[in-house]
């Protein structure tokens, strides 16, 4: 059995962070374990509040999993603080750990800040060159290189950077430009590659950009190159946003086992 581990912030609603990259480890058929980096209070509509775990005990997490149950691949999402980045790192690095996907979670989708400023250059200097493959979202892209993001040729130009910046491999994703499909930009050090798919209107985007990493995660911890990874999570996050679930008053929920039902 593959495994897969996500270090994250936790979701008290359900739809983001934790609970979803582990409905998306179950639903495509890889062993999910956690390391949880911050307890949040939150739901559709708000982040009413963080609780954050002290780097040592995210360290201990990890130890605890990978030593015992091992790791085929990695999905990184809120990670905070600089402390809990330098933790991280130092834990992948010491465990030696795989397929790591760094989602660079920066703000929740009702708007609230999930990572201190502080933290950014560590994970711009630490985190990435760590990772097989990074996701940012355009605002997260443009953070992380000072770059202004409204083209897809700019977001490549801002793939390369972060590639630059020691990543394997980078999918800019495409949700925030103004075009009626998705193009996901691929960009690896053999080039660029446009993901297309056809946009899903409608309210049911809370915990996209988690199910989005989480997947390419259990797709590579199943032997998929990053390429076929990254198409595959497209498709599982369109299919998890048009199945959705009827919940909440904000950004609802995905429904992350959306094949199930349909079976």
């Amino acid at each position: 059995m593959r495994t897969a581990l996500t270090i994250a912030g936790s979701d008290s609603g359900g739809g983001a962070g934790i609970q979803a990259d582990l409905k998306t480890f179950a639903a495509l058929g890889v062993y999910g374990t956690s390391a949880i980096t911050a307890l949040t209070a939150q739901n559709t509509v708000a982040v009413t509040g963080v609780h954050l775990a002290p780097p040592e005990f995210v360290t201990a997490q990890i130890d605890a999993v990978v030593t015992d149950l091992g790791c085929d691949a990695v999905k990184t999402g809120m990670l905070a603080t600089a402390a809990i980045v330098e933790a991280v790192v130092a834990a992948i690095t010491r465990h030696h750990l795989p397929n790591v996907v760094v989602d660079p979670v920066m703000v929740a989708k009702s708007g609230d800040h999930l990572l201190a400023a502080e933290a950014v250059d560590a994970v711009r200097r630490r985190l990435v060159p760590a990772a097989r493959v990074v996701t940012p979202n355009i605002p997260e892209a443009e953070v992380l290189t000072g770059l202004t993001i409204r083209t897809l040729d700019e977001a490549a130009a801002a793939g390369r950077a972060i590639l630059a910046l020691g990543a394997g491999a980078v999918v800019v994703k495409g949700g925030h430009l103004d075009r009626d499909d998705i193009v996901d930009v691929l960009v690896t050090p053999a080039g660029v590659v446009h993901l297309t798919g056809p946009r899903v209107p409608g309210v049911h985007t809370h915990g996209t950009g988690c199910t989005f990493a989480a997947a390419m995660a259990a797709r590579m911890a199943l032997g998929d190159d990053v390429e076929a990874a990254a198409r595959a999570a497209q498709a599982y996050v369109r299919e998890a946003m048009r199945a959705g679930v009827p919940l909440g008053a904000g950004h609802r929920p995905l429904d992350h086992q959306w094949a199930m039902r349909q079976g």
